[in-house]
């Protein structure tokens, strides 16, 4: 249940409104926007008088929400999110947010190189993998707590936040210490452990990815699960779904863009990278994803694709993404954006 209030509401009225609702066995949340204040029923609404509590001063109409996700809704809160970085770039609202490095952390050579060159060019955070979910137990694991101290030292060089994946509950206290972003990769996207955890012991920004086949409601209850331990940090990610295609690694779906910022006040990243699996569709993908209404893009940029410890195939190289930076450009004036 969602009750907007009148332009003109009274504090008092305002009290009276949630006195009714929480009378009826609810929480309630106060979303303040630009123009309107709504009132968000949190449980079972069904024990709320409707009738009367659109009756009351101040309440201009009540709406019942059919959709089980309430915080990530964008009925109980109009606004966009934005979510500000510790660079003082904002993920969400009219520039774009672009997050670039290589799948994992090789070396500290490696990653401080790839950060200045990122930085140099216009990204605004960079990515690197220390822990790395693979398919393979015989694949490259990542450096784990050494590649964490690695993504620091290039954050110390480049004052670029760093974003990296999140795989146990057990690590949360040091990417606390050490992560600006925490990502929650896709096998993890219904990790209800972690998002709770995620949601009740930090509020640093949440990057969550999209699951390998998890429908648009899946992906915005998962982001439920954060929100409602009390973190609001939430940004959410495409990077493709699993379909019957096999010229790609994943589908990418950006039509998933389109109604999430229909359904929900979150901030939306595209990762043309994993979507693909091609490093030669990453430049396109990336066009397209502005083109959608995406509030940013996550790029995989290595210093030597060829030789990298972890796929190597869907990633840039640093010259290759000047140049999809210049291209972005155009792209985002058109849709009333800037990079």
């Amino acid at each position: 249940m969602v009750v907007i209030m009148k332009p003109d509401f009274t504090a008092q009225q305002l009290q009276e409104a949630i006195a009714a609702m929480k009378a009826g066995g609810v929480n309630v949340m106060v979303s303040k926007g630009s123009e309107t204040t709504i009132l968000g029923a949190e449980g079972n609404a069904a024990n709320i008088d409707q009738e009367k509590l659109e009756q009351l001063p101040g309440v201009e109409r009540v709406m019942r929400v059919s959709e089980p996700y309430k915080k990530a809704n964008r009925k109980y809160h109009p606004d966009d999110t934005c979510i500000p970085l510790p660079n003082g770039a904002v993920i969400g609202g009219n520039k774009l947010a672009v997050i670039a490095g290589p799948c994992s952390v090789e070396s500290e050579e490696q990653i401080v190189g790839i950060a200045k060159a990122v930085q140099q060019t216009g990204a605004c955070a960079l990515r690197g993998g220390a822990f790395k979910p693979r398919t393979s137990p015989y694949s490259f694991q990542g450096l784990e707590c050494e590649g964490l101290e690695l993504l620091r030292r290039a954050r110390r060089e480049t004052g670029l936040p760093v974003v990296t994946e999140i795989m146990s509950t057990e690590y949360i206290d040091l990417f606390q210490e050490c992560v600006d972003v925490i990502q929650v990769g896709a096998r993890n996207m219904q990790n209800f452990d972690l998002l709770k955890k995620l949601g009740r012991e930090t509020d640093k920004p949440i990057l969550l990815k999209r699951g390998l086949s998890s429908t648009i409601e899946e992906w915005l209850m998962s982001a439920e699960y954060i929100m409602a331990g009390g973190n609001q940090n939430v940004i959410l990610c495409e990077r493709g779904i699993r379909t019957f295609e096999t010229f790609t690694r994943n589908t990418l779906d950006l039509s998933a863009v389109l109604a999430v910022k229909q359904l929900s006040h979150l901030p939306v990243v595209v990762d043309p990278s994993h979507a693909c699996g091609k490093a030669w569709m990453v430049e396109r993908m990336a066009m397209a994803a502005v083109a959608a209404g995406a509030d940013g893009l996550i790029i995989e940029v290595h210093n030597d694709p060829k030789n990298a410890l972890c796929d190597g195939a869907q990633s840039i190289t640093p010259h290759q993404f000047q140049d999809v930076m210049d291209k972005l450009s155009p792209i985002a004036r058109a849709v009333g954006r800037e990079v």
